[in-house]
């Protein structure tokens, strides 16, 4: 049944494109919120990166073959497809608040058990539960986004928390190594994992609803609510697979997540065998690397936003965005053969800052086309088809590298795939049109 408009929501503007500029709070609190999403994105990606660090070294001492390490990556991807379905759910039904808590405190604590494993079945078990924890960080964040910000601001604030995910992927190799060469590579694991509770001291007493918040002004609260708003209860993840905008969003998910976790579980390695960097040295380049994924990240959400706040529509706007990033993606085939290091390392930087500004602007593309009560559904579902194409490609990643003794296949491929992703956006979402999600009735 068609849920009919209060009259606050009649007169609201039919567009957030079509506000004052001269209404937008140049502060607020709702950058404080995005603080706390770019901060527990930080904490995510140091616990996910901790063992790409450590890999080289963990090899040599455990023994795993790359085979082995491609499956303990694999376990990771797996939970993570079971957990992002079932985290979107949960978090659209109890709420971002609890449900980032829960999230947050489930992965620290698979962080902290890698430090107990001593084997590669150990590890993959220990993988397994993180992964389950971190399918988690982005349906809530996402959600809190759409919650605290109007959508004209969004794909700049989902740019700015996503970049937390290249800052931890900094922080990681310049301490882990440390940690490891000072008390042992368990110590690493379980000082980095266990880090992560502090967030909740924060997150608990700062976060709720903007219509409750004592530190959100009269003004800010306006500019936060001037899309026109959609009541209703959370829609369910089945309601939301008939549509093509669902897949739309899966798809560009699908092909370009796997691309993203092979740079950030098998750069090290890479490094470690094509130009032998040990864990001495690993910091340096991987900082790069992530350091230029964190200028991706801010600028790519940043782009469609300024084009929007410049008149264009969010339909060229946000695939202008995605198909620039695609664009400077595609020179990472290259990286097997570049004559050193350093011109390997610019190549995976160039690649991993493509990657984090086309997943702003995807990640975007789902509050975009769904209201605010479906989004963290729509991207339990995407984060779970990026995750199948992440066992997918660490499974065949470790394979072929054991039989080739090569990685330029999976190189050309992650070089590929964005291009593909770009023209299935287009096709399944021609015009960026709001999906029909509930009889009819259109998302914002």
């Amino acid at each position: 049944m068609t849920t009919q408009a209060t009259p606050s929501e009649a007169s609201a503007p039919s567009s957030s494109w079509e506000l004052d500029e001269g209404a937008r709070p140049k502060l607020g609190f709702r950058w404080v919120v995005c603080g706390l999403l770019f901060l527990s994105t930080t904490i995510n990606y140091i616990d996910r990166f901790t063992l790409g660090v450590l890999a080289p070294e963990l090899q040599k001492s455990l023994g795993w073959s790359d085979s082995q390490y491609g499956d303990i990556n694999a376990s990771f991807s797996l939970a993570y497809a079971i957990g992002f379905l079932a985290f979107g759910a949960f978090i659209d039904r109890v709420g971002t608040k609890f449900g980032y808590a829960v999230a947050l405190a489930a992965w620290s604590i698979a962080a902290a058990a890698h430090g107990l494993a001593r084997s590669a079945t150990g590890f993959a078990a220990a993988r397994f539960m993180l992964g389950l924890g971190e399918s988690g960080n982005f349906p809530a964040a996402i959600k809190a986004t759409a919650e605290w910000f109007p959508r004209r601001e969004r794909a700049f604030a989902t740019g700015l928390f996503n970049a937390g995910s290249n800052v931890g992927a900094v922080i990681a190799p310049l301490v882990v190594p440390w940690l490891a060469l000072t008390w042992g590579w368990e110590a690493a694991f379980l000082a980095t994992g266990l880090a992560g509770l502090v967030w909740l001291a924060l997150w608990l007493p700062l976060y709720g609803r903007p219509e409750g918040s004592p530190w959100v002004s009269k003004k800010e609260l306006a500019w936060i609510r001037s899309d026109p708003q959609q009541p209703g209860a959370a829609i369910p993840w089945r309601r939301l697979l008939p549509h093509r905008e669902t897949w739309a969003v899966a798809a560009g998910k699908f092909l370009t997540d796997p691309a993203w976790w092979f740079y950030l579980f098998w750069s090290g390695k890479f490094l470690a065998d094509r130009f032998g960097v040990d864990l001495k040295r690993i910091g340096p380049p991987l900082v790069a690397i992530y350091l230029m994924a964190d200028v991706g990240s801010i600028a790519g959400g940043w782009l469609s936003s300024h084009l929007i706040g410049r008149g264009w529509s969010a339909n060229a706007a946000r695939k202008l965005a995605l198909s620039i990033c695609a664009l400077f993606a595609a020179p990472v085939s290259l990286a097997p053969l570049a004559p050193d290091m350093w011109t390997a390392v610019l190549l995976i930087g160039l690649a991993a800052a493509a990657h984090q500004g086309f997943s702003a602007n995807m990640y975007t593309l789902a509050s975009d086309l769904f209201p605010p009560r479906a989004v963290g559904s729509v991207i339990g579902i995407a984060g779970t088809a990026g995750a199948v194409g992440g066992i997918l490609m660490q499974s065949a990643s470790g394979r072929v590298r054991d039989w080739t003794g090569s990685y330029l296949p999976m190189f050309v491929v992650a070089g590929s795939m964005y291009a593909l992703a770009v023209l299935s956006v287009h096709l399944l979402t021609p015009r960026l049109t709001p999906a029909p999600v509930d009889n009819g009735e259109e998302a914002a």
